[in-house]
């Protein structure tokens, strides 16, 4: 009796998700489609966009009975994503790009998540927007603030702030940074390195290094994929001050358990890498995991995009932007400034 009640409710939740999971996916394809034709956007950019003109011009998508699907769409799809990103960051990699490299990488994060403090708390950006713009700048855009979403949590207006932020930069980078490489007679190793650190999503990386030319193309992505794994001691911080944060606001014993610091989908992220490192995992699977773990945050973005409303969207103004393309510059200058220092 207790089982066929409980399968009737697992029968019931699918039945009740289901719909609003399946317009996130249409979405989806959709976006990635046009993320196709349109690279340097990409697909989840499109997602999120898609996803808030889809339900502000079309009133049977904001009823209430798809908002299941789309929390499904935008946290456990979400969670899933970056579990599959993982298969493609081989921990081989990281050794490969060598420690001369590594004080620029660590010197801008702390320059993005620093500054994302500072300057946010100057403007007054909410504490979730800020540190979404933060961790977007300094590790890896969209992925960075996938992740980080997943732990804490923050309201689709503030991903969309922040996703809208990253790519608005990503954009400006990829016009910008081959040119200003050129005038400053950065070499391609150099550049590679600027772009590596300096530029936030992989494609926008691609874009920039490719279009300088040399080396600078396949060095800028092993930058860029070792910067990536950046995510999990951020993320395992802010899973810790997010869960002691509860406590103390419910004052109870500060007690925190293993899975509240270190979430169950990052467990997943460093076992996939680390699967990837031990060559378990063929070469040819490869691009088939990277599409299918980038479709899977398109579909998050779509679910996020799909639960939005404009009216919220400008409460926040214009200074999520401006926190943007001030840590923007930060991050770009200080990369230079490193890479003269370190040699």
């Amino acid at each position: 009796m207790a089982r066929t009640l409980i399968a009737a409710g697992t029968t019931h939740q699918a039945a009740t998700r289901l719909p609003g999971l399946a317009v996130a996916l249409l979405v989806a394809a959709t976006a990635t489609g046009l993320g196709l034709l349109l690279p340097v956007v990409g697909g989840p950019v499109f997602a999120i966009v898609l996803g808030v003109l889809a339900a502000t011009l079309i009133r049977p998508l904001r009823a209430k009975t798809l908002a299941p699907g789309y929390a499904v769409a935008s946290k456990t799809v979400l969670q899933l994503s970056i579990v599959v990103l993982g298969t493609g960051l081989s921990l081989q990699q990281v050794v490969h790009v060598g420690v001369s490299s590594l004080p620029v990488m660590v010197g801008t994060l702390a320059v993005a998540l620093g500054g994302a403090w500072l300057l946010g708390k100057l403007l007054k950006v909410g504490t979730d927007t800020k540190t979404l713009i933060g961790v977007g700048t300094g590790i890896c855009g969209a992925s960075a603030i996938a992740a980080t979403t997943a732990v804490i949590k923050p309201k689709d207006t503030e991903v969309a702030y922040a996703i809208g932020t990253i790519f608005t930069f990503n954009i400006a980078a990829v016009l910008l940074f081959p040119p200003l490489g050129h005038l400053l007679g950065l070499s391609p190793h150099a550049f590679g390195l600027w772009a590596g650190t300096a530029v936030n999503d992989t494609s926008s990386v691609v874009a920039a290094a490719y279009a300088y030319g040399g080396d600078a193309g396949p060095y800028a992505v092993v930058v860029k994929l070792t910067r990536s794994l950046m995510i999990i001691p951020i993320v395992i911080a802010l899973a810790f001050l997010k869960a002691r944060r509860e406590d103390a606001k419910e004052q109870r014993e500060v007690h925190l358990p293993w899975h509240r610091i270190v979430p169950l989908f990052l467990i997943g992220f460093v076992v996939a890498a680390a699967t990837d490192t031990a060559g378990l995992i063929p070469d040819s699977w490869h691009p088939v995991l990277s599409t299918l773990g980038t479709f899977l945050i398109t579909t998050a973005l779509a679910g996020i995009g799909l639960s939005l409303r404009f009216a919220d969207m400008r409460k926040a103004g214009a200074r999520p932007l401006l926190l943007g393309g001030l840590l923007w510059i930060a991050v770009a200058a200080s990369s230079l400034g490193l890479q003269a220092l370190t040699s």
